[in-house]
């Protein structure tokens, strides 16, 4: 018979820690769930025996979570680690991320992120003791890390490890700059760096007089190096709207503005699409499709002019469509991009795609 898995809840405000108590006794797997609401009480229970999982807020009083987690990275180094929290901020995701937790999850307040919660937690409980990806992450790969650095606006160095090889990434307000591997520098090393699967890595402070040698976008020279990696196995890469086996669609030049997550051109003489990086390419367009054309009823409804652009404003992703000829163009970005920020990256992207 094996053994229950044992849950370590961390949070100062006791009313939380019973409701978060009786979220766990949903799982599966039947974990004993012990509290604690203090910093201290925490690290006393994980010395007494041992524990699968801690499960952290990070803003507490005397100790908060980042210094618990700190300790238990350096104490506890095979205990897995998830944060839960109210601070909805990229950087300090990254930050906690970076110190080698395995999950960052805001708090739940409605029916479906508590089943969210539910099932992420299950899944860190079931997951093997070693696992690929990098320490901290394993359920990401290097890519994941790197775009977080840059989703996040980062200033910072990123120390990659890999057995005996070593690298590093520069990045300066969430552009990636520089690169440097054994003998390698800019580009052909960032290249050699994200073929690594697994390993260590750690975020070191920015060095800003650092040189910049790599111009290309994040979002280039993953796509770059992607491509590189599946023609050396040999296997095709890209596809249009239909599915089918392709070269890599023209719209993932599109891709290498910073910021954006995905690319889809809609065909106004028919119903076909073509898309780049979008999970659910087939409903999207239909939306583009058919609130472009009422936009542009609504427009000669009010004799408005021709419609130049549309943007909407999300908690999950920003959306902007533009209208050229007989086709519209809509474009997913980060939500941590600004409305100008936005608004200008798709000027560059239209003036593109127009040529």
């Amino acid at each position: 018979m094996s053994t229950r898995h044992k849950i370590l809840l961390l949070d100062d405000d006791q009313e939380l820690v019973e409701v978060y108590r009786e979220m766990l006794r949903r799982l599966p797997s039947q974990p004993e769930i012990y509290t604690a609401t203090s910093g201290a009480r925490a690290i006393a229970l994980l010395d007494s025996q041992p524990f699968s999982l801690l499960i952290s807020d990070l803003n507490m009083p005397k100790m908060d979570g980042l210094q618990v987690l700190t300790i238990v990275r350096r104490k506890f180094p095979q205990l897995r680690t998830a944060v839960m929290t109210s601070v909805v901020d990229a950087q300090f995701r990254t930050r906690a991320y970076a110190m080698g937790i395995d999950l960052f999850l805001e708090k739940p307040n409605t029916a479906q992120e508590v089943s969210f919660f539910v099932d992420c937690i299950e899944s860190l409980l079931d997951r093997e003791t070693d696992t690929g990806g990098f320490r901290g992450v394993q359920s990401k790969s290097l890519v994941d890390i790197i775009q977080l650095e840059c989703l996040s606006q980062s200033s910072s160095v990123l120390k990659v490890t890999n057995g005996s090889f070593s690298g590093k990434v520069w990045f300066k307000n969430g552009d990636l700059i520089d690169a440097e591997s054994q003998d390698l520098k800019g580009e052909i090393a960032f290249r050699r760096i994200l073929s690594w699967k697994t390993g260590n890595f750690e975020i070191l402070p920015a060095e800003p007089e650092r040189n910049r040698t790599i111009f290309n976008s994040y979002q280039g020279l993953l796509l770059e190096s992607a491509q590189a990696l599946d023609e050396a196995k040999g296997q095709p890469v890209g596809g249009d709207g239909a599915g089918g086996a392709a070269a890599v669609s023209p719209l993932a030049t599109l891709a290498r503005f910073n910021g954006v997550e995905f690319v889809i051109a809609v065909s106004g003489d028919d119903q076909k699409f073509e898309s780049w990086s979008s999970e659910n390419p087939e409903p999207i367009s239909k939306w583009v499709r058919q609130t472009m054309q009422r936009f542009r009823e609504l427009g000669e409804g009010f004799q408005a002019g021709e419609l130049n652009q549309l943007e909407g404003l999300g908690p999950q992703c920003h959306v902007a469509v533009v209208s050229n000829g007989n086709a519209d163009l809509c474009v997913g970005f980060h939500r941590s991009l600004s409305q100008d920020l936005v608004r200008d990256t798709m000027s560059k992207i239209v003036t593109q795609w127009a040529s």
